[in-house]
């Protein structure tokens, strides 16, 4: 695995270059984007982009787990998790990507 993480800055460059906007329309534009997709998820919205896959939150009931220190049983709240289920032309891309060093036996 990478370590490398891209930032919201990499993306507004990104944008900037592949669209032609200013890179304070393109930053504008890409917290746009995010701000519209985080508010559909909080009003617990499904969101889809095509050929990338689809976000949806999902409510996780109430359960007993445990400590794994001491073995005590703690119980677990209820509550809203994310989930993100790729696109099957995403999965394709990611598998026939670069083989990493992991993969080359390194």
């Amino acid at each position: 695995m990478s370590d490398t993480t891209i930032t919201r800055a990499q993306l507004s460059e990104a944008v900037y270059q592949e669209v032609g906007l200013s890179r304070n329309e393109s930053a504008d534009l890409l917290e746009a984007v995010l701000d519209e997709v985080s508010a559909a998820l909080a009003r617990g919205e499904s969101v889809k982009i095509s050929s990338f896959g689809s976000f949806s939150v999902r409510s996780k009931g109430q359960r007993v787990g445990r400590n794994p220190k001491t073995g005590d049983e703690v119980p677990i709240l209820p509550r809203r998790v994310l989930v993100f289920r790729p696109s099957q032309l995403l999965k394709k891309k990611v598998n026939d990507g670069p083989v990493s060093a992991a993969k080359a036996g390194k």
